[in-house]
């Protein structure tokens, strides 16, 4: 028996975790194949980087820009559409006859990444019963991080056998299958708030137009979440840019083992979500508090033994755990908060980009500074220190509100 009951997972919510999953290929893999990519356009490391700054910037962009320009399509058609975007992008990056041909094709890829996760969540969640909505969210990232696990080994498994070019035509290729599952698959009705003829339930009403979408950031829950959301994934992240440094310069581990180790923390990042999605179903602040604490506890904790290669093993697993526990109860928080908007359940996507980009920032200051490759752990960990209190704060708020409404009732 599955989690979602005695019946089968809903068809549309494989497809949507296969869309996901090709997705976040497209995100991870190019770090494998930098170097051919550089070496083939005859561009520096530096420049070849931009294929992935570049991709992240555009992101946080094409979260806002293209939910807001999409607000009066229905869901369906948005992925549909999206997901056309993402094949034209990886096409673009499969065929480039230079290095701008290729940098354009990364960014138009880009540009469906924060939507079709922002969009989709409130696709997965109306495709099961209320009680179960974190689960579905949760199933729906699981091709992300599955994604996050293979897509570095892929790139470069494919890269080396067949060239760089290769590993972009079977992306696309993936991208082809998951366009035809969300169009076969995914009901024309799914995020619309019209009752499911299998769960009998519906979701928030969704605000129609682009005012109406607005409207949902006049709360400041919706604030507070975002807020914790990009503080977050900014402790996390910021640890997690230089971890290779880590693990060859304080753990003692060869630069050979640093494609394995990061597939340990890629494994925490399935369970954390699958995990989290489960508990969020039962007490979705909790589960953030609880996640959002424990990620700062596990990086406090991995600055001060990573010296040790065992323990270092171990706490970047439970870093990919306590690092995205949490991605689903946030998702369905901001979505509920705001009813449904769009908008918002995109703008937390371009929240954790964002939170990344500070993060790695941070971490970067603090090597330089001289602190040491442990420092960006630090960092880490007193970023996400802040976001426990962020969340801690959004949670008493909401509970001081509903208790206020129970007794004006």
């Amino acid at each position: 028996m599955s989690e979602f009951g005695e019946r089968r997972m809903p068809s549309g919510l494989v497809a949507l975790a296969f869309g996901g999953f090709g997705i976040g290929l497209t995100e991870f893999l190019i770090a494998g194949l930098l170097p051919q990519v550089a070496s083939s356009f005859a561009v520096s490391e530096a420049a070849a980087g931009w294929l992935i700054s570049g991709y992240a910037l555009s992101v946080a962009v094409g979260a806002i820009a293209l939910t807001a320009a999409t607000a009066r399509l229905s869901h369906k058609e948005v992925l549909v559409g999206l997901v056309a975007l993402f094949v034209i992008g990886n096409l673009l990056s499969a065929v480039a006859p230079s290095y701008p041909v290729m940098l354009l094709g990364r960014i138009v890829a880009a540009l469906c990444h924060g939507s079709f996760f922002g969009i989709g969540s409130l696709v997965a969640r109306s495709l099961v019963a209320p009680e179960k909505k974190s689960r579905a969210v949760a199933v729906m990232f699981a091709g992300l991080t599955l994604a996050n696990v293979l897509g570095v080994p892929f790139g470069a498994l494919v890269g080396e056998r067949w060239g760089w070019r290769a590993a972009f035509w079977a992306v696309t290729g993936i991208g082809v299958v998951a366009l035809a599952g969300i169009a076969a698959l995914v009901p024309g009705w799914a995020g619309q708030a019209r009752p499911s003829a299998v769960t009998g339930h519906s979701g928030p009403v969704p605000p129609s137009g682009l005012r109406a979408q607005f409207r949902a950031f006049r709360s400041w829950q919706v604030w507070l979440t975002l807020t914790a959301t990009a503080l977050g994934y900014g402790g996390m992240f910021g640890a997690f840019s230089y971890i290779a440094y880590t693990f060859t310069e304080v753990s003692g581990f060869s630069p050979a083992d640093v494609a394995w180790l990061l597939m340990v923390y890629g494994v925490g990042l399935v369970v954390g979500n699958l995990i989290g999605g489960r508990a969020a179903d039962h007490d979705r602040d909790r589960t953030l508090i609880v996640a959002l604490l424990a990620l700062t506890i596990t990086l406090a904790m991995f600055g001060l033994l990573a010296g040790s290669a065992i323990a270092s093993v171990v706490l970047v697993f439970l870093m990919g755990v306590s690092g995205f526990a949490g991605v689903p109860g946030m998702i369905t928080r901001v979505t509920d908060f705001a009813h449904g908007a769009a908008l918002a359940a995109s703008a937390n996507v371009s929240a954790s980009n964002i939170g990344n980009a500070l993060g790695a920032w941070l971490g970067g200051l603090a090597i330089t500074a001289g602190l040491g490759y442990t420092a960006p752990l630090h960092v880490g960990a007193g970023i996400t220190l802040v976001s426990v209190i962020v969340m801690a704060v959004a949670a008493h708020h909401a509970r001081s509100s509903a208790r206020h409404a129970d007794h004006s009732r």
